[in-house]
């Protein structure tokens, strides 16, 4: 790390996306990147901007964002993380700090992210988890889920999973894992890959879901994906359920990996 000059430093934050309108400053709506500048500038003593992992929707939580900004601010790392949290809102918090190269970048180093979709699957919706879960109130069968979701895995042109709206230059990604795991009244969508498209996550989820239902066929999954075309994909699942997971990071980084079992959180419900 340099001497003196600025300094490159990486953070991994957790969020509850519920009263955001999403991660990226928009004019005078709340953000989490808004919160999370003015709480730093407020240690560091001068304006930040922040770079992260990968922008949230509205409504979407994250377990381990990570981010990255450069200051000339010299303070322990417990104090970065103690310092910004006594300013940030009850519903963001920095989980650790640590200083890193200057060729590391939040965004452009991650070289993979992921993602849980949690649904809750009983008669009532739940008043712990209202904004933390998807109420479906109907059952799954997460067998065909699992079949069906075989078909995603690899690399694919994800057209028909992305928004209308996507800023995407191309639909092409890597999936590396898409798993169903749970029970009858909680299910977990779990998956992994070199980079998401907007709303691919909830679109997979929305596709799964139909299926596990038994509204659509297994084969359907392949068949949506086949037509590159979002008009055949159906429902776009709602945000409640959806958590940034975390990013993967070459190790010569050097930076905590977590991955907490979600299923975990929803036992409360």
């Amino acid at each position: 790390m340099p001497a003196d000059g600025p300094l490159r430093l990486a953070m991994g934050v957790e969020y509850d996306g519920s009263a955001f309108r999403g991660w990226q400053i928009q004019g005078d709506v709340r953000s989490v990147q808004g919160c999370l500048e003015q709480a730093i500038a407020r240690v560091a003593d001068h304006p930040v901007r922040v770079h992260c992992a990968g922008r949230t929707d509205a409504g979407v939580h994250a377990l381990e964002q990570v981010i990255h900004f450069d200051t000339p601010a010299r303070r322990r790392a417990r104090s970065w993380v103690l310092g910004t949290n006594v300013h940030l809102p009850r519903d963001v918090r920095v989980r650790w700090a640590q200083p890193v190269r200057q060729d590391f970048h939040a965004r452009f180093s991650a070289t993979a992210r992921h993602y849980r979709y949690l649904i809750l699957t009983r008669d009532t919706g739940s008043a712990l988890l209202r904004d933390r879960v998807t109420w479906f109130h109907y059952a799954l069968d997460l067998a065909r889920m699992r079949a069906a979701a075989q078909a995603l895995v690899g690399e694919h042109d994800f057209t028909s999973f992305r928004a209308i709206g996507c800023q995407a230059r191309h639909p092409v990604r890597r999936v590396h894992y898409l798993e169903v795991a749970g029970d009858s009244t909680l299910c977990e969508i779990r998956v992994g890959a070199n980079g998401f498209l907007h709303h691919m996550v909830r679109n997979i989820a929305g596709v799964l879901m139909a299926i596990g239902r038994g509204d659509r066929p297994v084969a359907w999954a392949a068949e949506v994906l086949a037509a590159r075309d979002r008009t055949s994909g159906g429902v776009t699942a709602p945000p409640e359920g959806l958590y940034f997971v975390r990013p993967d990071y070459p190790g010569h980084f050097e930076l905590p990996q977590v991955t907490p079992n979600l299923l975990d959180l929803g036992r409360w419900a």
